[in-house]
């Protein structure tokens, strides 16, 4: 499967912040995010071919038993299910940050960081309309949502841009058609610095008051930049 990196550091975001972890990136994504802050694993995708067992063995280099797979978006890449198994295997946790728009089918996965495109996401210059057309079509996939979460434990993040994505979150949370408790509901602001960041995190932290959500920092952009290997 393509990667673009592997890269051992701490979980920046959700319920395991803080949490030294090796972090598997696959290249290549079914979306196409406005902003959209690891391009080089989506748009443009980058990195080489690796099979599991050669993956795998770079995990090992490290100490941690947390290991994230990420992307783009990791659901399409191939042999995804055998390198989650081989990891499995070595004992390690797995936790699979997704879009949500590929079901698990079984995939082995310790926490599901499920992360829906609000409509905030979807691009509107700098894209081809049958990219942009595509983004909208898939982006929300409320029954393979509940698929996920029937399946393995999980976190819904949702980027927030202002009060307005207010209303598709509830929509989203309503056609899963499955119980989510608040606290497992994450909101983080959008942004990739820190002053973006600083700016709407106050509008955000006062909605997860009112609504009983989590709220979501972004601690690698805090610690260190939005950079590669973070």
């Amino acid at each position: 499967m393509r990667i673009a990196e592997i890269f051992f550091s701490i979980q920046g975001e959700g319920l395991l912040t803080g949490v030294p972890s090796v972090f598997v990136r696959t290249s290549g994504c079914n979306l196409r995010c406005s902003w959209c802050d690891t391009k080089y694993a989506s748009w443009t995708p980058e990195g080489g071919d690796m099979g599991a067992g050669a993956i795998v063995a770079e995990v090992m280099r490290h100490p941690a038993r947390h290991v994230v797979l990420t992307g783009g978006e990791p659901m399409i890449a191939k042999d995804i299910h055998a390198l989650a198994g081989e990891l499995r295997a070595a004992g390690k946790h797995i936790t699979i940050e997704t879009a949500g728009t590929i079901a698990p089918d079984g995939i082995a996965c310790d926490l599901a960081s499920l992360s829906p495109k609000l409509a905030n996401s979807t691009p509107t210059k700098g894209i081809e309309s049958a990219w942009r057309e595509r983004h909208e079509r898939l982006r929300l996939q409320p029954e393979v949502i509940r698929q996920w979460i029937e399946s393995c434990p999980f976190q819904i993040k949702f980027v927030v841009r202002a009060e307005a994505d207010l209303p598709e979150i509830e929509t989203l949370l309503r056609d899963i058609g499955s119980t989510v408790p608040p606290d497992r509901i994450l909101l983080m602001p959008e942004g990739i610095t820190v002053e973006t960041l600083r700016e709407r995190q106050h509008q955000v932290v006062e909605i997860c008051k009112r609504e009983g959500y989590r709220y979501c920092p972004r601690l690698h952009i805090e610690l260190f930049g939005n950079k590669r290997g973070t």
